[in-house]
């Protein structure tokens, strides 16, 4: 008698987990841990504080008094025009950290560490650089009430301002990038300290932050137009319906909520690609 045999069910192969997804896990668990070492070490955000405070009180001041904003030396104008660029360069000088903190880790092996986990490599710098982003919100909250104090006002929707500091994250998000890439590129914590703020002051002081550009020379009004930190600062003062001064044609002055957007992607895409390169050769 002749039987059919039956074929053993095959067994259903269960779904890898899609490289996108692991990659975002993997990332804020890396993030997780640097809030963690930032909750215990608390020192790191409280003195991140004392340095924009000091910009507001000293710029808000100081020099208030003798900055002509639109033809007025209203030092309450120019505290309006002030802290849009106060709130930029503080964003901004978070890159500072972020380069130490990875050039810290590189330089205790901790990159070693990583390479023995079955975690996505460029996860362990995209959850630095979350990890930091969340400090710089923490401090432009901070911040933001300290503005308020000195007299700055925002007079329109509520909307328009969260539309403001979003603006002013992101652009500190891609700069962070920067960071990342000189913390692996130098040897020592120190080095990627100084590193991350020498091209900042530059950024930051050629530009419309405190200034008005209509008052430099022309090749530097030029190169204050087209700066990625001008065109944020510029938007942020629109948003937040703040005094600005600007006689540019340049399309960034002119648009420059599009111009921040566009250039901070922009930054975050080429950043993030040559510092997710460079740490796969570190740990290769």
């Amino acid at each position: 008698m002749s039987g059919t045999v039956k074929e053993a069910p095959r067994a259903v192969a269960a779904p890898s987990r899609s490289a996108l997804a692991q990659s975002v896990r993997d990332s804020l668990i890396v993030s997780k841990r640097n809030l963690i070492r930032m909750r215990r070490i608390p020192e790191m955000v409280i003195f991140g504080l004392f340095q924009p405070i000091m910009f507001v009180v000293l710029f808000s001041y100081v020099f208030g008094g003798s900055m002509n904003i639109g033809g007025s030396t209203d030092p309450g104008i120019y505290r309006e025009f002030l802290m849009a660029g106060i709130f930029a360069q503080t964003v901004t000088f978070a890159t500072a950290g972020a380069g130490a903190g990875i050039a810290e880790d590189m330089h205790k092996g901790l990159i070693d560490r990583f390479r023995s986990l079955p975690i996505a490599r460029g996860a362990v710098l995209t959850g630095r650089t979350l990890a930091d982003l969340a400090q710089t919100l923490l401090t432009l909250m901070v911040l933001a009430v300290v503005a308020l104090l000195v007299g700055w006002r925002a007079h329109t929707s509520i909307l328009e301002v969260l539309a403001g500091f979003g603006l002013l994250l992101l652009l500190g998000y891609a700069f962070t990038w920067i960071g990342a890439l000189i913390g692996l590129s130098v040897r020592t914590p120190e080095a990627a300290t100084s590193g991350g703020l020498v091209w900042l002051f530059p950024v930051t002081f050629v530009s419309n932050a405190f200034v008005d550009p209509g008052r430099m020379s022309n090749w530097l009004q030029t190169v204050a137009d087209w700066n990625p930190f001008s065109a944020t600062v510029q938007a942020a003062r629109e948003l937040f319906g703040n005094p600005g001064v600007t006689h540019s044609d340049a399309w960034p002055m002119q648009h420059p909520a599009w111009a921040s957007l566009i250039w901070s992607v922009l930054i975050i895409a080429v950043f993030r690609t040559l510092a997710v390169r460079k740490y796969r050769r570190a740990a290769g």
